[in-house]
């Protein structure tokens, strides 16, 4: 019963009330502002360095990173003093906690280092201690032993009790790890001499790990007695992870005597101081969290004050000077406009003008080839009726001789037969109608070729002739007097020229010879 109003009382007072870390957050952010605007750069490293501490000791290892690095950022161009070491433990220890060892090593053994050069003893000891603690959560106990012995080696024989009193505990830690109870009890022993009475709590740790090894070794009696104390002493510095520490051990205790009932209620309460511990510190990371934001927020609202003032100095010149180039840009853009206006409007012109220059040659050339067309088919046509009056002479003259042959004239007979072999000779000659063939290829190219391949069967060449001909719009009269055929014989030659050429019963054979 009189835990559980401990219990409730302590989470009243954390949840009411403001963490004193959080109070310190902003007292140390308000002090670092002064400091910079001050350029005070020792003061500055001071502040980081706590603003820093109190972030890890809240949990928020992330911040307390940023500024932990910020201050040895600062370090690269100033002289290393103490402060230089400190930061550096505090980064190792921070790595440590969050099992990242290996990065812890290197920022211990600088701080190691410039203690060293610094002959910074206390520097040393928390270096040398730090780093053993780090070996000994990687299970390197002898390691760990190794440093935290020179850490002991480092104090000075007086003074310094809480800091041999830690170191005295860690290697007494390490013995009970190795299970080596007599020597761990000889260290812990060693480090209570040292802190016994002052109600703190390194005394009920130390307390607790005497109760743990006399456990360890089966004085269960003796080992509930000192855990007892333990207990006393961490309720009196109200510190719930000791609480927790000493009931857990109490109830592994009554757990081996076999009092089931207390080592439940024991075990129990620990619980209670475990959840009331995470409460604890989800709270003082919530309140730390709250102030850092209203700070931030503070700040940024300062500075967006300060933006607002530079940016109303300047916005009412910006103002004129935007609107006198608006203007300006507005009053050349329509000089621009104009002129360009004027310009497009003299292309056009010109462009119309050439436009109509070329439809106009154009229109002269398709004038000219349309005459020159009209004047070659008029003299095709004359050469074709040339063709058709002078093979009708040399049949009439042909037939009139021919008659005079006949008349029995001795003188005159054998000269007219001669004559009469010549002109029939002349008629049958193709070269006036191959002429008459290579004018008309120039004035109808490709019509033969184009003729035969639209042809089903192959043509003769009396019927390409005959095509040609027709392609003229000749008569078959005019056609038979050409050919030195009948008129009823070209009427023949039509009709078998027409079942040659893909044609229907009522198409126009002409029509078809045109559009060829």
């Amino acid at each position: 019963m009189r835990y559980n109003f401990l219990l409730f009382s302590l989470l009243l007072i954390i949840c009411c009330s403001p963490t004193v870390n959080a109070q310190n957050l902003k007292q140390l952010k308000e002090e670092l502002e002064q400091a910079i605007q001050h350029n005070s750069t020792p003061v500055v490293l001071e502040k980081r360095f706590l603003i820093g501490k109190i972030y890890a000791e809240s949990g928020l290892y992330a911040n307390a990173l940023e500024y932990f690095n910020s201050v040895l950022k600062d370090y690269q161009n100033n002289s290393k003093d103490s402060l230089f070491v400190k930061t550096n433990i505090e980064v190792g220890e921070l790595y440590n906690n969050t099992k990242r060892y290996a990065n812890a090593i290197p920022f211990i053994e600088q701080a190691i280092s410039v203690s060293k050069q610094l002959d910074y003893k206390q520097g040393l000891v928390k270096a040398y201690s730090t780093l053993g603690s780090s070996y000994e959560k990687q299970g390197n106990y002898m390691k760990a032993l190794e440093f935290e012995n020179k850490s002991l080696s480092a104090l000075s024989e007086k003074g310094h009790r809480e800091i041999r009193a830690k170191v005295y505990e860690n290697i007494g830690s390490i013995y009970e790890d190795l299970m080596q109870y007599d020597e761990a009890f000889e260290y812990f022993e060693k480090s209570y001499q040292l802190v016994k009475g002052t109600s703190s709590k390194a005394e009920a740790n130390v307390l607790n790990n005497i109760g743990d090894v006399y456990r360890k070794k089966g004085n269960l009696t003796i080992a509930i007695t000192i855990t007892r104390q333990a207990l006393e002493v961490a309720t009196k510095v109200n510190d719930n992870h000791l609480l927790e520490s000493a009931t857990k051990d109490l109830a592994k205790a009554y757990a081996l005597q076999g009092d089931y009932e207390k080592a439940y209620n024991y075990r129990l309460e620990a619980e209670n101081f475990k959840e009331l511990s995470l409460k604890a510190e989800n709270q003082n990371q919530v309140n730390v969290l709250l102030t850092d934001l209203k700070i931030n927020q503070k700040e940024s609202q300062i500075k967006l004050l300060k933006e607002q003032n530079k940016l109303n100095s300047t916005r009412l010149i910006l103002s004129v000077v935007i609107l006198g180039i608006f203007f300006i840009s507005v009053f050349l853009w329509f000089l621009y406009a104009g002129k360009r206006r004027r310009i497009n409007t003299k292309l056009q012109e010109l462009e119309q003008e050439k436009l109509k220059a070329e439809l106009e040659l154009k229109a002269k050339e398709k004038k000219n080839l349309h005459r020159n067309l009209e004047v070659k088919n008029t003299a095709l046509s004359r050469y074709s009726l040339h063709l058709v009056q002078k093979n009708k002479l040399l049949t009439e003259l042909s037939a009139k001789l021919k008659h005079l042959t006949q008349r029995q004239s001795v003188n005159y007979e054998k000269h007219l037969k001669d004559l009469c072999s010549e002109i029939d000779f002349t008629l049958q000659q193709d070269s006036e109608w191959n002429d008459f063939n290579v004018f008309f290829e120039e004035i109808h190219p490709n019509f033969t070729k184009n003729l035969s391949e639209a042809a089903i069967e192959t043509l003769t060449p009396t019927e390409l002739k005959l095509g040609i001909l027709l392609r003229l719009n000749l008569s078959s009269k005019e056609i038979a007097s050409i050919l030195r055929v009948t008129p009823d014989s070209v009427r023949v030659a039509r009709h078998r020229f027409r079942k040659k050429l893909p044609l229907d019963t009522k198409e126009d054979l002409v029509a078809f010879l045109l559009a060829l």
